[in-house]
Order: structure tokens, then C-alpha cells, then sequence
């Protein structure tokens, strides 16, 4: 699914210092937060809002360019970026493929809650409060990111969600529960290891 491949991240008052505030924490949290660990819930919703999927799991981030999304049963799924290279592991077809980091990353959601530079891959943008969180715009400066809009949600200062719209128009909604900031992660935690009798393709 292209959202998972990127896989993988300020209350808004009608102010206008508010919303300089909501974007200055954006800023803030990614340059302050060098790792983190967090549970999540994601709903897929089809581009004509028909169809939804709901999955959930664990996300883990080290910077520069470290991350590893662990999707839970029934819809298993490996997710893990080395700094050099991205891994997918789908473990009931017992498959793997792998991309280069400069092709998978780029300005992409992952890119932004574990890349390494933030005003140079994106244009943020202050938005209205809604659900009572604190929602950031920030567009993509490449055209061929692969996404047509990212917006990020904050609960006060704690990042609380991600809204996705891919190049296809399929939405995706990720809220984050038991967030760790800076915590200490093993290095193995981002290395990928081909399971005994896997297939593997590279790109």
C-alpha cells in the first residue's frame, strides 16, 4: 500500500499568534526530538470515502533517517529505514523488497518526523483547530513526492496525529497514543534481517 511504504510525527486559536505558535512547534519537535517510540491506529479511507481499513501498531524513530513501523495482525506488516536503504517485509507472503533512502524518503511523511531537514523539503502552513488538536499544513516543495497533502495534529506541545492524502486521493489517518520522546533505542531496532526462506526484491 503506498501510504504504509512511507510510512514511518500546537490547541489553534483564531489568532494569529496562535498559529505562528502551532507551526513554531512543528519546528520545535523536530528539532528538539532526535528519537521516538509511539503505538498507533490508522483508518485508509478509499479516494471516493467508501471503503475503510483500520490497522494499528508501533512506530519507532531515530534521526537522521532511522524508522520502523510494526503494523499488528490481521494485517502484518515490517516497515524499517537503515538510513540507507528502506525495507518492506510482508510476512504471510514472505516477501521483502527494498529502496535505495534517496528514492523512498525524500518529502514524504517519514521524512518529516525522522528526516533531517524540515524547511528545506516542505512549506508549513498554521490550520484552523479541529478535534482538539492543532493542525499544521505542510506541503512538499518537490512535485513528485508521491502525496498530494500532509497535515500534521498537536495536542498542546505532543504530536497527536498525521492526515495523508496520497497521489491517488486515498486519505489516511495515523493518531498517536504512549508517545516517548528521546528515548534510548537499540541500533538493532533499524537493521532488517531476511527471515529464513523469504523472497527478496530490490529496486
Amino acid at each position: 500500500m503506498q501510504l504504509n511504504r512511507w510510512l514511518v510525527v500546537l490547541l489553534l486559536s483564531l489568532s494569529t499568534q496562535a498559529r505562528a505558535d502551532a507551526v513554531n512547534a512543528l519546528k520545535d519537535f523536530v528539532r528538539e526530538v532526535k528519537s521516538g517510540r509511539a503505538q498507533f491506529s490508522q483508518i485508509v479511507t478509499s479516494p471516493d470515502g467508501g471503503r475503510t481499513k483500520t490497522t494499528s501498531g508501533s512506530f519507532e524513530f531515530q534521526r537522521p533517517n532511522q524508522f520502523r513501523f510494526a503494523y499488528l495482525p490481521p494485517s502484518e506488516q515490517l516497515i524499517i529505514a537503515d538510513g540507507k536503504k528502506v525495507w518492506m517485509y510482508d510476512p504471510g507472503l514472505k516477501q521483502a523488497s527494498s529502496h535505495p533512502m534517496s528514492q523512498a524518503l525524500g518529502a514524504t511523511p517519514a521524512a518529516l518526523l525522522a528526516g533531517g531537514n524540515l524547511e528545506r523539503d516542505f512549506t508549513l502552513k498554521a490550520l484552523p483547530s479541529k478535534a482538539g488538536l492543532d493542525w499544521v499544513q505542510a506541503m512538499p516543495k518537490q512535485a513528485d513526492s508521491g502525496f498530494q497533502s500532509l497535515k500534521v495534529g498537536f495536542k498542546g506541545r505532543e504530536l497527536a496525529a498525521l492526515e495523508i492524502v496520497d497521489g491517488f486521493g486515498q486519505s489516511s489517518r495515523l493518531d498517536f497514543t504512549a508517545l516517548a520522546l528521546n528515548p534510548v533505542l537499540a541500533v538493532d531496532r533499524f537493521r532488517f534481517t531476511l527471515p529464513a526462506g523469504a523472497d527478496l526484491l530490490e529496486q
